[in-house]
């Protein structure tokens, strides 16, 4: 007795991972350098980053209402653009910067190329980026900690002067919302290994790559390399935070494993010419965008081989 088989278009596995569950768990993977900044900075950062939070989920849901499509919300990534977006600001933000930077993230960088899996940069870095370039006096506003005005380890570093490690770890220095602390990072960024969400290759070419490229700047400007030198460049800024959480974004990252390797190392080395060669402190938000260009041709430089299929100038 013959049986007809529905036989459905490839791929054929299943999973029981949901776009929601994954961003589940980057929000979870968050929470520790959150409850940093909030403990570090006090209450503002908590505001800016429910601020942030609800310009980005009303910013999707109310596109989505006008163009009659599909209300998306529930999928949890709007919820993690918001806090991705607010731990890369300072706490002494006006309100309206992340409602400003939650729109522009969701609907210019996000909606209008589709949607989820459909953008070509990091919806909540190109936010970012569109703040600092728009608004840099209110954008690099340090936060006052116990009273005082205090620049970030970076800014520290240009001048000679090295945040202690211990400060860099425990996050009591001035810095955005979310990367101040590493061990907060860290900790976030083993959940998601352990989850499977990232791999530890991703975070961990972006870090080691920094740290190559800067002391080779440094040397051929002459900088005295020391381990305070590197440590703040490795953990100090947003280096953590980038390499961790959005160096490993599924959708504007290569997805092969040596791709993203050398996704990790163009992030390093842009990093590293910005902060040594180039005017600015930071670069790491900016070295993401412009690697997120560029991933179309990391992939097709680091795509494998089909069995089988020679390459032209082996058929020659």
């Amino acid at each position: 007795m013959s049986k007809t088989l529905n036989v459905s278009i490839s791929p054929h596995t299943r999973s029981r991972e949901t776009t929601a569950s994954i961003m589940a768990d980057v929000i979870v993977a968050l929470i520790p350098s959150i409850a940093v900044g909030v403990s570090v900075f006090g209450a503002r950062a908590f505001a800016i980053t429910m601020l942030s939070v609800v310009s980005c989920v009303a910013s999707e849901y109310i596109y989505e209402k006008l163009l009659k499509k599909p209300v998306t919300i529930t999928d949890l990534s709007a919820v993690v653009t918001g806090l991705i977006l607010a731990v890369n600001l300072y706490s002494t933000a006006p309100w309206w910067l992340p409602v400003l930077g939650g729109a522009f993230a969701i609907i210019v960088v996000k909606m209008l190329y589709g949607g989820i899996g459909q953008n070509f940069m990091n919806p909540a870095l190109a936010a970012r980026c569109f703040l600092l370039l728009s608004f840099s006096r209110i954008m690099t506003d340090y936060p006052t900690l116990d009273g005082v005005s205090s620049p970030t380890p970076l800014t520290l570093a240009k001048q000679g002067v090295y945040t202690p490690l211990n400060d860099l770890l425990l996050g009591t220095h001035s810095g955005t919302i979310g990367e101040t602390s590493a061990v907060a990072i860290i900790i976030g960024a083993v959940y998601l290994c352990a989850k499977k969400v990232i791999r530890p290759r991703e975070p961990l070419s972006v870090i080691i790559s920094t740290g190559v490229f800067v002391t080779f700047f440094g040397l051929i400007q002459g900088t005295p390399i020391t381990l305070d030198y590197l440590l703040v460049h490795m953990l100090g800024g947003g280096m953590l935070l980038g390499a961790v959480f959005m160096a490993s974004d599924y959708t504007t990252t290569p997805v092969t494993p040596w791709g993203q390797v050398m996704f990790g190392c163009c992030v390093g080395f842009i990093t590293a010419l910005i902060r040594c060669v180039g005017g600015g402190v930071e670069g790491v938000s900016y070295a993401i965008i412009i690697s997120n260009i560029l991933t179309p041709y990391i992939e097709k430089l680091t795509a494998p081989r089909p069995f089988g299929v020679k390459k032209e100038r082996d058929k020659k």
